[in-house]
């Protein structure tokens, strides 16, 4: 598998993580010193996810425009996002943000992980209240 597909992948598993919710999945994507969501480490980027995601209902992570750069043992990708949020309580409401995944990876014995994740939104509809701890 070439480096690029092997990121996507990594990519696309962070998605099905998230929509998942899967915390264990979601952690092993990223380094234990990594920096996402506004958290540093592995652990604290689990839990700030899960302030946001735990308590909302279903979401669908959508990627596309992925561009990816390597060199060498490091690596940086740019992916177009669309997420879309339902509200637990009432499925009539909503929130939905479109705007593009910035990220740096590193090459370990397990594979590519991110050590940087930013999620630059560039277009916000509905809720944000959707978005809540369980």
């Amino acid at each position: 598998m070439s480096d690029r597909a092997a990121i996507e992948a990594v990519l696309h598993g962070v998605a099905s993580a998230l929509d998942g919710r899967d915390w264990t999945a979601l952690g092993a994507a990223f380094t234990e010193d990594a920096h996402g969501y506004g958290a540093d480490g592995r652990a604290a980027i689990v839990a700030r996810v899960r302030e946001h995601l735990g308590g909302c209902g279903p979401s669908q992570h959508l990627l596309g425009n992925v561009r990816v750069t390597v060199e060498g043992g490091t690596a940086r990708s740019l992916a177009y996002g669309r997420v879309f949020h339902v509200g637990a309580d009432d499925p009539g409401t909503f929130y939905e943000c479109m705007g593009e995944y910035r990220d740096r990876w590193v090459r370990t014995p397990a594979g590519w992980r991110l050590t940087r994740r930013r999620f630059v939104v560039a277009i916000e509809r509905g809720d944000r209240a959707v978005l809540r701890p369980c």
